[in-house]
């Protein structure tokens, strides 16, 4: 059985402590941290966890572990994460899990000489119908990709920036692209491969934060594919979608938090009905989540196998938000490739710093 930690015990590590519920036998949750110690008491009683410590250093200190969740707010993610691999032990990191560019290569570099290795949460990728979207693209069954769209949708009011950490390049990085629509772009990543080139806006149109609260993109991938992306925080019909155009049939989701295959339509082109049949092949009603993620985490450590979304796999997508931002703040087409040390996009993803601050 693993033994595993949850660090920092706000909202969403229920999510990680129902996922490690159930895993069943394959795996234990032991202990929990979080700055407040009457919170992580309550988590503690609520999920049956036998000890909580109060700072990541007595937890690594204490426990002999095989896997941390980083659960805290983004800033802390790459710190706690180095600790831990510095210990030697395995660490999934809640998104995003890097505040810059230069932060996910701090990792990537300490990784190089731990026995831990690192996960990024990106859950969509785990659902059944994403899984087979991706089996089907490898295997040539939907034909070249033509167009693809992908929008997170999202309201957020007011109250919801009045938690302090919330709305600054220094807690989150970034709004809505860096905290919210990187799940959708980021399984939009795993579907098409990698991207070549995007030109971008940005703007803070109506809350009162230091990070924008929508922004577009238009992308170009490596293979052709032409792609939009929209990530917003004012949309008050809230919803999650994505759009491939293949060559022989449009594969479609609508959700918003989280999708099952009943989420999910396939529009054949004429002549190639037969792919319709495919794609029902293996539907399920899983939701795509937290534990889909954990499942395949697991069967990886027991397979000795790199981690599903390894520090690999999360470097390309924070190279598309990096770009995105970089886009969109110089008014510029950046290319795959050119945000790195010598961009002032590389150590943060503000940048030279977004317009409506620059103009004040």
């Amino acid at each position: 059985m693993r033994r595993a930690a949850v660090v920092g015990t706000g909202s969403i590590a229920a999510a990680h402590a129902e996922a490690l519920r159930a895993a069943g036998e394959r795996v234990e949750l032991v202990a929990v941290v979080d700055v407040d110690a009457d919170r992580a008491t309550a988590f503690a009683r609520e999920w049956g966890v036998p000890r909580t410590h109060p700072t990541p250093t007595a937890l690594l200190d204490a426990e002999d572990l095989d896997l941390v969740h980083v659960c805290t707010p983004p800033r802390h993610h790459v710190p706690l994460a180095l600790d831990c691999l510095a210990a030697g032990v395995n660490v999934l990191v809640e998104k995003p899990p890097a505040m810059s560019l230069s932060e996910v290569d701090a990792l990537i570099a300490a990784e190089r000489r731990s026995a831990g290795r690192v996960a990024t949460v990106f859950q969509h990728r785990f659902g059944p119908a994403a899984l087979r979207l991706r089996r089907l693209v490898a295997e040539g069954v939907l034909g070249r990709s033509f167009v693809a769209k992908c929008d997170t949708l999202w309201y957020r009011g007011d109250a919801y920036f009045e938690v302090p950490w919330r709305g600054t390049w220094d807690s989150e990085g970034g709004g809505p692209t860096m905290g919210h629509g990187i799940h959708q772009f980021d399984l939009l990543l795993s579907v098409l491969g990698p991207w070549r080139e995007l030109r971008a806006v940005a703007a803070r149109q109506a809350r009162d934060v230091q990070t924008e609260d929508v922004s577009m993109a238009l992308v170009t991938f490596a293979d052709g594919t032409v792609a939009s992306v929209v990530n917003s925080l004012l949309s008050p019909r809230e919803t999650s979608e994505l759009r491939f155009d293949f060559e022989r049939a449009t594969v479609e989701v609508e959700h918003l938090y989280g999708y099952t295959d009943a989420h999910w339509t396939i529009t054949p082109a004429p002549g190639h009905e037969d792919v319709a049949a495919r794609w029902r092949e293996g539907r399920s009603g899983i939701v795509s989540g937290h534990r889909c993620q954990v499942e395949a985490l697991l069967d990886a450590l027991d397979e000795g196998a790199p981690p599903p979304v390894a520090l690999a796999d999360t470097r390309i997508t924070m190279e598309f938000i990096a770009a995105l931002y970089a886009s969109a703040f110089t008014g510029t087409v950046v290319k795959a490739g050119e945000i790195g040390p010598g961009s002032p996009f590389y150590a943060t993803m503000e940048g030279i710093g977004a317009p409506w601050a620059t103009a004040r």
